[in-house]
């Protein structure tokens, strides 16, 4: 409905997600001013099409079949993080961890979560600091979205990787240079898959990931 196919409870929690942000804005910087009147495709949608990567097929080597636990680096106002939770909610098992170090959009991640009733865990702190305090026995997915360049991402992910998990990120048209830098410092299968909301833009999933000695 609107931008993808969900049902109707979850195009509501959707459009209560949609004026909480439009409201939080007003104080707020969450997303670029420009694309407020484009949430559903330019955030929502874009957020959503990772769904289907999270379900991947058993033969293929160390990509999980069965995501349980996903973690959202630099999460902002919650893409994709928190629209996989909402597109998740009645999923039994499944857990995201929204990481964000700004307080403030914490505490809209927190409106949302309160006002919508998707449960999600929430880590106001930074990436580094997660990763030496996080006590999760298993992530499978760490995701991120505009956040850092990839070779960054690998680095900032490490603690996730090194125990098996994959990396799913939304990317732009940088997405393979991103992807050769990354390859300089770490060793990782990859793939690559077109967005499809930026005609430009990839999805990229990185796995059994590490370091080049």
């Amino acid at each position: 409905m609107r931008a993808f196919d969900v049902s109707r409870e979850t195009v509501e929690r959707l459009e209560l997600y949609e004026q909480l942000l439009i409201k939080w804005q007003k104080v707020q910087n969450l997303v670029a001013p420009n694309t407020l009147g484009q949430i559903w495709h330019r955030h929502f949608a874009d957020s959503a099409q990772l769904l289907p990567y999270l379900f991947t097929d058993n033969e293929r080597e160390k990509v999980p079949g069965d995501s349980k636990t996903i973690v959202d680096l630099g999460s902002g106002a919650g893409f994709p993080g928190l629209v996989l939770a909402i597109l998740l909610m009645d999923r039994p098992g499944f857990q995201v961890h929204l990481v964000e170090a700004n307080a403030r959009k914490c505490a809209f991640l927190k409106d949302v979560t309160r006002q919508t009733g998707v449960h999600v865990e929430i880590h106001n702190c930074r990436i580094e600091v997660f990763a030496i305090e996080s006590t999760i026995p298993i992530i499978d997915v760490v995701t991120a979205r505009a956040l850092k360049p990839l070779d960054q991402l690998v680095s900032l992910g490490q603690f996730a990787f090194e125990t098996g998990a994959t990396g799913l990120f939304l990317k732009g048209k940088t997405a393979t240079d991103e992807i050769e830098a990354a390859k300089k410092g770490w060793s990782f299968k990859t793939e690559c898959f077109e967005s499809q909301t930026d005609p430009l833009g990839r999805i990229v999933r990185i796995f059994d990931v590490k370091p080049r000695l």
